[in-house]
């Protein structure tokens, strides 16, 4: 909580809001995490995702973990990826805390964009809430010395579309990041369900290349920025084929209480 409040009243400006803990549970008990297997989050804010993923899987009523797997979940199950080097800072003292990593291990969480690069790792499992805000930007200083901000469009080989869309671009880097049997819940602004142009191109995409099952829409005001309106996007993704991979998406609208397919 106080981590929280602390990390949101410093990057307000950096379209990042923090997911509600209920939320974060809820998507956490959805994909169901199991131990010798690795959980990412590419915008990790404080590390919400990997303590629930973290008492998920050390809950007794879950798993009986030996000692390999209780090694395994203390160094190895955990990557994150964190732009804000305040909140970066935050997350480490927090996982720390959890006791996730210490201080003579490699830290699992890195600081920089994480849509710049493939970084090559793959995972079992990513859960994320990657920050809301429509476009990247990027500020430079002009010729007369004034700062100005430029779209930041992210080219790369993995994507299948280029855009300074922001959340559309994490969904494709989920997308790379995920094993070729792994599973992905990610929290989405409205805007990645219906725009057109790149957003066409991705959902069709998704559909083909992973079994895109379920779609939960948040209701207005779960998360603390009023007026914010969320999904929840989950799937799980697939070696390739000719056939497409989502046959049919179960919809769970929370904003009208109905459920259809």
């Amino acid at each position: 909580g106080l981590l929280e409040k602390n990390a949101e009243d410093l990057k307000s400006g950096a379209g990042q809001y923090f997911t509600p803990r209920v939320l974060i549970k809820t998507m956490v008990e959805c994909i169901k995490p199991e131990p010798i297997k690795t959980v990412a989050d590419p915008a990790c804010g404080t590390g919400g995702f990997f303590l629930a993923a973290y008492d998920f899987i050390s809950n007794p009523k879950n798993y009986s973990l030996n000692q390999e797997q209780k090694e395994f979940l203390k160094f190895n199950t955990f990557r994150g990826w964190e732009l804000v080097s305040t909140t970066y800072r935050l997350c480490l003292m927090n996982l720390f805390l959890h006791n996730i990593g210490d201080m003579n291990s490699e830290p699992p969480i890195t600081r920089n964009d994480a849509l710049i690069a493939d970084p090559g790792e793959r995972f079992d499992y990513i859960l994320t809430n990657p920050p809301f805000g429509k476009k990247s930007s990027m500020t430079f200083t002009n010729e007369e010395g004034r700062q100005e901000k430029e779209d930041l469009v992210y080219n790369r080989q993995d994507f299948w579309t280029t855009t300074s869309n922001k959340q559309l671009n994490f969904v494709q880097h989920v997308r790379t990041l995920l094993k070729s049997d792994g599973k992905a819940a990610v929290v989405v602004p409205d805007n990645v369900l219906f725009e057109g142009g790149a957003g066409e191109t991705v959902r069709k995409k998704m559909l083909e290349t992973t079994d895109l099952h379920t779609i939960l829409r948040l209701p207005t005001g779960i998360f603390y920025k009023p007026g914010v309106k969320a999904n929840v996007i989950f799937f799980d993704n697939h070696p390739a084929s000719k056939n497409s991979w989502t046959k049919e998406v179960w919809i769970y609208d929370f904003r009208t209480n109905i459920h259809f397919t």
